[in-house]
C-alpha cells in the first residue's frame, strides 16, 4: 500500500488499523447534517414563471411537466405559494397575445409581464424579490433575442435601444431586479443608462453575463413559445466548446458596465465555469437550471429510473457547491418547502 508523506499510515493503539476514518463523520443522518459542507436554504431559489395574455385557465406545458402558462390570477396564487415556502423570488417570463418584428409587447405599459409585475408587487409585497427577464424572444414574431437587419442579422444597436426602453417599462412596473439575457453586447451599460436616467437607480441588474447556446434550453422554448423561426442563437449566446476566458470576459464586461450580479446559464453543463465565475468576482452569482435539465430529471423519474427527490435535492447542491449564491429552478416551491 502507497502511503504519502502528508498522510502516513499509523498504527492506533493495540495494533487496530487504520487509525485514521474518514467515515466516523457519516455515521448517521444527524451526523452528516452536522458535517455538511453544502447548505441550501429557501431563500436562495428563485422561482421562474411563465405568464400567458389571453388565456382563462393555466396551460400546462407538455414537455415541463408541473410546470404552466399562468393567467395573471393563476400567477398571484402561485407566487404566494412561493412566498410562503420561503422562496427568495420570482423571476417573470411574459407571452403575449401578439407578436411582430419590434417586440412591441415588452414594453408596453398594458403588456402582459407589466401588469403581471403590479400584480405581484399587490399579491406579495415585499414577501420575495419579483424579478423580470429582460429580452425580444418572447415578444417578436421572428423568435430572435433583437431587431433585425434587412439581411436577417440581429442588429445589435438598434436592440440596445429596445431593452433600454423595456427596462424602464418594467421597473415602472414594480419590477425589483432587471434581469437582460439577450446576450448584446453593451446591454448592462444600455440598460443601467436608462434606469438611471428615468428615475430607476435603485433597481439593481442581474446580469445573463454567460449564457451559452445551449440545447438544453428546448422546453423553455415551448413554455416561452419562442423558437427561432430561422437560424438559431450561436452569433449572440455563447459557444458551449469557447474558452473559459470568454466567459470571463462576458462577466467582467457586465460588471464594469454596472452589473449588480451575475449569472452562468445553464447550470449542471456548466459546473465549471461557474466555479471560475464564482473564484473570479465578489458579486452574488447565479446559475438557471433550465428547463432541459428540468425535464430530464422528470421524465427519468416518471419512468422509474431515477429517485426523484433525491436526484433533484442533488442537483441542486452541487450547483450550490460549485459556487451558486442563487439558482433559479422550476422546483423552487417544493423544495423550498422540502428544506424548511
Amino acid at each position: 500500500m502507497a502511503v504519502s508523506a502528508e498522510f502516513p499510515a499509523r498504527e492506533a493503539p493495540g495494533g487496530a488499523f487504520p487509525a485514521v476514518r474518514p467515515r466516523r463523520l457519516r455515521r448517521g443522518a444527524a451526523m452528516r447534517r452536522l458535517m455538511a459542507g453544502t447548505r441550501l436554504h429557501p431563500a436562495q431559489l428563485i422561482l421562474p414563471m411563465f405568464v400567458k395574455e389571453g388565456i382563462t385557465e393555466p396551460q400546462p406545458v407538455a414537455s415541463m411537466p408541473g410546470v404552466v402558462q399562468h393567467t395573471r390570477d393563476s400567477l398571484r396564487k402561485a407566487a404566494a405559494e412561493a412566498a410562503e415556502a420561503g422562496v427568495g423570488g420570482v423571476i417573470l417570463f411574459g407571452v403575449p397575445a401578439v407578436k411582430d418584428a419590434r417586440g412591441s409587447a415588452a414594453d408596453d405599459p398594458q403588456g402582459i409581464v407589466q401588469l403581471a409585475v403590479a400584480d405581484l408587487a399587490a399579491e406579495v409585497g415585499d414577501a420575495l424579490v419579483v424579478m423580470t427577464d429582460l429580452c425580444l424572444d418572447e415578444y417578436t414574431d421572428h423568435g430572435h433575442c433583437g431587431l433585425l437587419t434587412a439581411d436577417g442579422e440581429v442588429d445589435n444597436d438598434a436592440t440596445l435601444e429596445r431593452y433600454a426602453s423595456i427596462a424602464v417599462a418594467q421597473a415602472a412596473a414594480g419590477s425589483q431586479v432587471i434581469a437582460p439575457s439577450g446576450m448584446m453586447d453593451g446591454q448592462v451599460a444600455a440598460i443601467r443608462s436608462a434606469l438611471d436616467a428615468n428615475g430607476f437607480p435603485h433597481v439593481p441588474i442581474l446580469a445573463y453575463s454567460a449564457k451559452y447556446a445551449s440545447a438544453f434550453y428546448g422546453p423553455f422554448r415551448d413554455a416561452a413559445e419562442c423558437a427561432p423561426q430561422f437560424g438559431d442563437r450561436s452569433a449572440y449566446q455563447q459557444d458551449p466548446a469557447g474558452p473559459i476566458g470568454e466567459a470571463l470576459r462576458e462577466v467582467r464586461l457586465d460588471l464594469a458596465e454596472g452589473a449588480d450580479a451575475v449569472m452562468v446559464k445553464p447550470a449542471l453543463a456548466y459546473l465549471d465555469v461557474l466555479r471560475q465565475v464564482r473564484d473570479a468576482v465578489d458579486v452574488p452569482v447565479a446559475a438557471y437550471q433550465v428547463s432541459g435539465e428540468y425535464a430530464m430529471i422528470e421524465a427519468a423519474a416518471r419512468n422509474g429510473w431515477l429517485d426523484r427527490e433525491r436526484v433533484i435535492m442533488e442537483s441542486l447542491v452541487a450547483i450550490r457547491r460549485a459556487g451558486a449564491d442563487l439558482i433559479l429552478t422550476y422546483w423552487a416551491t417544493e423544495i423550498a418547502r422540502v428544506l424548511s
